[in-house]
């Protein structure tokens, strides 16, 4: 937290839109532009040899002027799908966002900035569709000290365009590296399974808390980039290598446990179920020794691992 508090102390830069004409207004105006020139330099040049007409000769440098002006002027046209921006600059200064989709005409010596995209044959527009970071699976200790393998899916996207260019350096290595350090701190806060003592939060049984309490901690670190976490969600989690044989070894263990007592269990109660029904249909009268051998017997019928090999006697039980 602490950390966050000095990156937020930082001169945050936030956004705001750029002054923008119609791409079709202007697209107009620098088509007249262009035809204007060419016909002065044209009258310039025609009648310039005449000395009638000899101040005439100084249309041909002012059309020369507006023609290549108008030429200039072409390189402010901005096209915009939906869900794109573009994020731009004045000789270093910040002069706005365009993030309505259409066709638009801004100053042409603005230039669009997004350190995220290269700069060869690349578009400079920013994405605010929502983008998926699968990180790298990464070796973190749980909270009871087990090495354990985790990796997590995250839904982004970008809500201010000038945090995300200007408050840090790349914000696609940005998130990726806040990811990291949201998993490790969130993943030595709970066990990976339950633990003995009692805790009802844990990495594997309470996905929907821990996707949760992740979204939130990864949403901090990633406010002072203007990027707004969708969701947030465990996509891998194991024992690391070197321990897993011997924690599936105690899981084995645990579920032989559990499922020999739920057999101890019904055995005697149907052991108790014998005894009782036997006694009130008045069937047979035993003794206590007797009792004592049937329900011996049961059980090791009831419990075993195989099925039983019955001896039939056929003297008398005393």
């Amino acid at each position: 937290m602490e950390e966050i508090k000095e990156v937020r102390s930082l001169n945050v830069v936030d956004e705001r839109p750029a002054k923008q004409v119609s791409g079709w207004l202007m697209l107009f105006v620098i088509f007249g532009m262009i035809i204007l020139g060419i016909a002065m330099f044209a009258l310039g040049i025609a009648f310039g040899v005449d000395e009638d007409f000899a101040p005439l000769i100084a249309l041909a440098p002012v059309g020369m002027l507006t023609f290549f002006a108008s030429i200039v002027m072409t390189f402010g046209f901005r096209l915009l799908q939906p869900n794109e921006a573009y994020v731009l600059t004045l000789f270093g200064k910040y002069h706005g966002t365009l993030k309505t989709d259409g066709f638009y005409w801004t100053n042409p010596f603005c230039a669009a900035v997004n350190p995220a995209r290269a700069v060869g044959g690349v578009s400079r527009k920013l994405s605010l569709k929502a983008m998926t970071l699968n990180n790298d699976k990464q070796k973190v200790n749980d909270e009871e000290g087990n090495p354990i393998e985790i990796s997590v899916v995250v839904i982004w996207r970008i809500t201010n365009t000038a945090r995300a260019v200007f408050n840090v350096e790349n914000y696609m290595s940005y998130i990726s590296t806040q990811c990291d350090a949201a998993i490790r701190q969130v993943a030595r806060q709970y066990p990976y399974d339950v633990s003995s003592n009692g805790d009802e939060n844990s990495l594997r049984g309470s996905a929907q808390e821990i996707a949760a309490i992740l979204r939130e901690e990864l949403q901090q670190r990633v406010e002072i980039a203007g990027i707004e976490i969708i969701e947030a969600r465990i996509s891998h989690l194991a024992y690391a290598p070197e321990i897993a044989a011997a924690m599936l070894q105690r899981q084995q263990a645990s579920a032989i446990i559990a499922a020999r007592q739920k057999i101890v269990e019904g055995a005697v109660s149907m052991v108790q179920m014998a005894l009782n029904k036997l006694s009130e249909e008045e069937i047979v009268e035993l003794d206590d020794e007797r009792k004592a051998q049937m329900v011996s017997n049961l059980l090791v019928v009831l419990c075993g691992n195989r099925d039983a090999q019955p001896v039939v006697g056929t003297g008398s039980i005393y």
